[in-house]
């Protein structure tokens, strides 16, 4: 791989990675358009994914910050974890995250050879892949018209939040819905805290466990998935981009110390150059995204995945 390559490809990684189209698919697809094996060296794509892992960080670090910090303040987890119930938002939204992580956990501890076996297989997967990515946006837009999450009994086209008379915590001083930056508790009588609940979660989590395949974007999963279940808009992006940091930063840990860095074909300046790129990109489409989820339709994310995926079924 040669500097201008991964400069290309470090680009493509950081503006597709918040953008619901599949950062994976696309570096896939980039490969083979530049010529590149895309199965012999998996460390370049570990490496672009822990540069936006750091541009996530940047974006969010105010919000990272106060969710540290209502860890050890009065009603956090390490001064009430004798009391769950007592504690505070900000430690209720840090446990909801880990419970997130549960299913990509299970499947890097026990099925990563076998995922692993599917980067650099035909570009066709990306393609059914893409195709399924652009489905779950479409149903995502019509969510509420579906009723997926919906409450059936007591209202019209509502969310089991909006049902239970719930209306998400305005963003605080740290952005994040529900979110105190002091980590202080809020008044008591809403139904979910922070707008999502532990088992909505927990099914987001597997959309992010399912979307360990090259194709099936993991924000798009995620945002859907979320979606699907009730959670509001402004309330999944944020958490949808937080929940992916801990995997990604412990999978190029694992890399390192199993001395697959070392080992790698490709040299050190096509990584160095491929991470910065990534990263300078991934602050831009970050911001972008969260605007987006907020007011734009996924179905135009939706129309694009199922063209490109349509493209390849045609030219590859």
């Amino acid at each position: 791989m040669s500097w201008f390559e991964a400069i290309l490809l470090g680009l493509l990684q950081g503006l597709t990675e918040f953008l619901p189209v599949s950062s994976s698919g696309h570096l896939q697809i980039g490969k083979e358009l530049l010529g590149i094996d895309a199965g012999e060296d998996l460390v370049f794509e570990v490496v672009v994914h822990a540069a936006t892992v750091l541009s996530t960080i940047v974006v969010f670090r105010r919000q990272l910050w106060g969710l540290l910090k209502s860890l050890f303040v009065k009603d956090g987890l390490f001064r009430s974890i004798a009391h769950p119930s007592r504690f505070n938002d900000g430690t209720d939204y840090v446990l909801k995250i880990c419970v997130s992580m549960i299913p990509v956990f299970i499947v890097g501890m026990f099925f990563k050879d076998a995922v692993e076996s599917i980067f650099g297989s035909s570009i066709y997967v990306v393609a059914g892949a893409l195709l399924v990515t652009a489905l779950l946006l479409l149903l995502s837009d019509n969510a509420s018209k579906l009723k997926f999450g919906g409450c059936r009994s007591c209202c019209k086209y509502k969310s089991p939040i909006e049902a239970a008379g719930f209306s998400p915590v305005k963003d605080g001083e740290d952005g994040i819905s529900g979110v105190a930056s002091d980590g202080s508790r809020k008044p008591d009588g809403a139904a979910v805290r922070n707008g999502i609940s532990y088992w909505q979660a927990f099914v987001v989590g597997l959309g992010q466990a399912v979307a360990v395949l090259p194709g099936l974007s993991r924000s798009g999963t995620t945002i859907a998935t979320g979606l699907l279940c009730g959670v509001k808009r402004d309330v999944i992006a944020p958490f949808s981009f937080l929940m992916v940091l801990v995997p990604i930063l412990g999978e190029a840990f694992l890399e390192i110390v199993g001395g697959e860095m070392a080992a790698s074909t490709v040299g050190a300046l096509p990584l160095l150059l491929g991470f910065v790129s990534a990263f300078v990109a991934g602050l831009f489409a970050c911001k972008v995204m969260i605007a987006l989820v907020k007011k734009t339709k996924l179905g135009w994310f939706s129309l694009y995945c199922a063209v490109v995926a349509v493209l390849i079924f045609i030219f590859a």
